[in-house]
This record gives C-alpha cells, structure tokens and sequence, in this order.
C-alpha cells in the first residue's frame, strides 16, 4: 500500500502479520523471554507497540451524546423550495445526497442502557456538492434553556451526583427552579415520548431556527422536522424495565439488523417558515429555543426523504469519531440569533478538537466528499499529502482564488450591549397546552412521572412548592392534582 495514494484500509493488509511499520512477525502468541518460563525481555519492540496501543485504544467520551448508534444513506428532495433557499443540496426535486446519521441518549455514559429516559439526539450530515451540512437536533421540538450560557450548570445538574456518581431528581429540580422555561420540555421528557421504542420509531427536530436564504438574498425563518414512516412509538415504564434489562442496546441493535435486512428506515422532512417581518407578532419569540411554532399558523410543507440504507463499517472510525457541529453549515441556510443556537457554533467545533484533535475534520466520516482547499495546514495527526510551496494566500503562484459570492443576512445590527433575558418569556402557555392535548391515562401518567420525581429523597419542601406553583401556571388542574401526589413534609 502506498501511503501517498491509498487511504490505510484492511483492503491492503498483508497475507503475514506485521508491526505497525510493517515489519514481519513470525509469532504473535508469546513473548520474547529468557528461556521458555521468562523473565520477559523489554527489547521486544512487538510486545511494547501492542500493549501500547491497546492502552490507547479508547478515546475520551463526548461530554453529552456518548451513547450512539450510525448509519449511512441518502437525502431526496420531493418537493421543490429554490424559492426559499439556494442551498445546492435542495436544487432539484429528485436530487440525491448521499449522509450519515448518529442517533443518540444525551446524558449518560457510552455504555448506559438506550431505555433511560432522556432526550434523543437526532445529527444529521449532508455531504453536499458545496461542503458539509450539520443538521444537530434531538427527538423532542424544544430544549431545557434558552441561553448558552446555562448550558455547562444544566449538563452537571442532569448528570450524576460528582460525590457518588448517581443521577439525583433533587439536583434537577433545584437546577431547573431556577429556569421555569424548562416547563416546555419536561412536558416531552417526562411523557409517554420521554423513551422511544427505538431509533427508528422517533421523530428529529432541528430544534432551533435557522435561517433559508435564496439567490436574490431574501431571508426566511425555518424549522426542520424529520417525521419517520413507520410512526412514533415509544415504551412505558415497565416496558422500558423489561427491554432494558434484556438488552442494554437494543435501539442500536435494532437500527442494525433492520437495515441488514433491507427493511430501511426512512424519515419525511418538513419544514415551517416564517417572515423574517413577522418575528414580532406572536405572544412568544420565534428564536425562543423552549418554543414550539404552532402548526396552524406555520404547516408542516414537505421537502423531501432520508433512506437510511447501509450500517456503518466500524464503529470506532464511524460513531465514535464521527462529529457534529451546528456552525456547519452551506450556502443558502443560516444562523439565526438563538441564543443557545450561537453558542452551540463554537462549542460543538470546540469539543471535536479536544475529543479528536485539532485536524478532525480530516477523519474520514467527517470529510468533505467535494473538493476543497485552504491553508490549514499541520497540526497534530494532520496526514494530509501536500507538494506545494505556497502555503498563504494570497500568491500569484496559486490559481487558487475566492469562491463566488454567496448570499449573507442583509439586516443591520444595532442595540446596547446587555445580559439580559428576552423580553417574551412566556414560560408556561406552550407547556399547559401541550398537557391538555393528551388523553386522560396519559395525563394520568405525567402526573405520576413527575409527582414520583418530586418526592424523590432529597427534594426540598421549597423546590416542592415553586414547582408546584410552575405547573399551576402551566395549568391549574394539573397543579390541583399534582399538589395531592406531591408530599410536603422534609426539610426547607
């Protein structure tokens, strides 16, 4: 194998074994010893890079997402909208892209059961004609917070107690009595949705907004919805129980041996747009991350389908350092000004070279599949081959020049500097509502969920009653029947 023209690949090995720079070895079962009972010799080269290299084999876990599962397919536009972007990806009804998807748990480690209730995560990468596109998103429409800024303090309220490595309820709801916004999405967590059935029964949502931009450089506010074919499904809590306690990756499983037997998941893309005129006319901001667009007022419009159609051919170079990042994005889609959406830019981008190194976007899952070309260049692991002598720009040696303007959101910017909260909280309607769509049984079952959540030991009689008070907001029964299953004794 030529290093300089073949990427290293098993399709090269050798009929013999080797080191790792090849050298033959005539025995791989025993180590170098003095006489055949040992002391082992340390001049065994062989010996050393092995056990080396198993030492180094794992690399550091995502902070979130570390538990997932991948697979590979395509994107097909069904529906035309070049009059709302002029993304390339959505150029043509019938134009194919080929992608890869990473489902996911969020907060528990690599090896933790896929039946934990938690949100899912939901990334997407389009390798498109003109680069990458990222589209990061959960199984569930809203999150916890709507700033950044919270998005550390969350994380360690949600993870395990640092003291003794357990998840307590009464950290998350101390956390989130702070942040009454949160309402929204503990109506998704701690409903029937809160454990999907698998990855393949479970929406995806982009979950923030972004921004279509087309070639005449009009703005369009926009929400992807991924809906899949065969319908949501999820599992009751004494369900989850009994699957989790077969089979602790039974969703990864699942997406698995689906696709091997060519029963391959599909999800319908949506979207809701809206006039960037119009972001103030609603009782809610539009960029609001704990907010939901209501789909009478902005329809779901179809765009197109994702086949997932071939698993992965390892799970080390395609799951684990694959990498997502929401600032990937291509011409003809945007940024809006979400707050959590800008800091998720840097943080995503940030974690992949502490997790991966600082060129990993060189790994092979996370490459583009167009040509590209910059000065970026050396760094630690960066294997790219390169001949030229011009590693600035710009030169007269290099025909290299800049790509063709592509259009970028034209409203100018102005305003004091502050920290401060959004004007349009309005943190309980959107929850309320979502409680009162469900039937009787299930509102039944929240109640039960998060009564059971809150009489968890150690909750306090205070972060009892603000949380009572936060869902007689949201709705008064629920508040009503919540207070009856909720114990009030216990310490202030």
């Amino acid at each position: 194998m030529d290093p300089n023209k073949y990427v290293p690949s098993d399709k090269f090995d050798s009929r013999h074994w080797t080191s790792n720079t090849g050298a033959p070895i005539f025995n791989n079962d025993n180590s170098l010893t003095v006489g055949d009972r040992g002391p082992i010799l340390l001049e065994d080269f062989h010996l050393v890079e092995k056990l080396a290299q198993f030492d180094r084999e794992r690399i550091p876990e995502r902070v979130v997402h570390a538990r997932g599962a991948s697979a590979k397919g395509y994107f097909e536009v069904t529906h035309d909208i070049s009059h709302l972007t002029c993304a390339d990806v959505f150029r043509a009804v019938g134009v194919q892209t080929p992608l890869i998807v990473r489902f996911s748990t969020v907060i528990h480690e690599r090896g933790s059961p896929e039946t934990i209730r938690d949100p899912r995560g939901f990334a997407v990468k389009f390798y498109t004609r003109e680069g990458n596109w990222d589209l990061v998103g959960n199984n569930m429409p809203v999150f916890f917070i709507r700033d950044g800024m919270k998005f550390p303090d969350m994380v360690h309220a949600l993870k395990p107690n640092p003291v003794h490595h357990i998840q307590e309820w009464w950290r998350i709801w101390d956390f989130f009595s702070h942040h009454p916004e949160s309402c929204h999405m503990f109506t998704f967590l701690l409903d029937d949705v809160g454990i999907p059935k698998n990855y393949r029964h479970m929406d995806g949502f982009g979950v923030h907004t972004y921004k279509l931009i087309n070639k005449e450089g009009k703005e369009t506010f926009v929400k992807f919805h991924w809906q899949p074919s065969c319908g949501v499904q999820s599992l009751l809590d004494d369900e989850a129980a009994a699957v989790g306690g077969k089979n602790h990756s039974h969703a990864t499983q699942d997406l698995y041996e689906a696709i091997e037997a060519g029963n391959y998941p599909e999800w319908t893309l949506s979207i809701q747009t809206m006039d960037v005129a119009d972001w103030d006319k609603f009782d809610f901001d539009p960029l609001d991350v704990t907010k939901t667009w209501p789909e009478d007022k902005f329809p779901l419009q179809q765009v197109g389908r994702m086949v997932l159609n071939r698993n992965i051919d390892n799970f080390f170079l395609e799951n684990e350092m694959l990498a997502f990042c929401p600032a990937t994005i291509v011409p003809g889609i945007y940024y809006s000004d979400d707050k959590l959406l800008q800091t998720r830019i840097f943080s995503y981008n940030d974690t992949q070279r502490h997790r991966l190194g600082p060129n990993y976007l060189l790994l092979p899952p996370n490459a583009p599949r167009c040509a590209y070309h910059n000065n970026h260049h050396d760094g630690f692991m960066n294997f790219t081959h390169r001949e030229s002598a011009i590693n600035y720009f710009p030169s007269r040696q290099d025909p290299a020049r800049h790509a063709k303007p592509w259009p970028l959101p034209g409203e100018a910017l102005s305003g004091q500097r502050t920290k401060a909260t959004i004007k349009k909280e309005n943190n309980f309607q959107q929850a309320g509502e979502r409680f009162r769509s469900f039937d009787p049984a299930r509102q039944e079952r929240f109640i039960q969920r998060v009564a059971e959540a809150l009489n968890d030991k150690g909750v306090t009689t205070e972060v009892k009653r603000i949380w009572l008070g936060n869902w007689s907001k949201c709705d008064a029964s629920l508040g009503q029947r919540l207070a009856k299953a909720v114990k009030l004794g216990g310490s202030m």
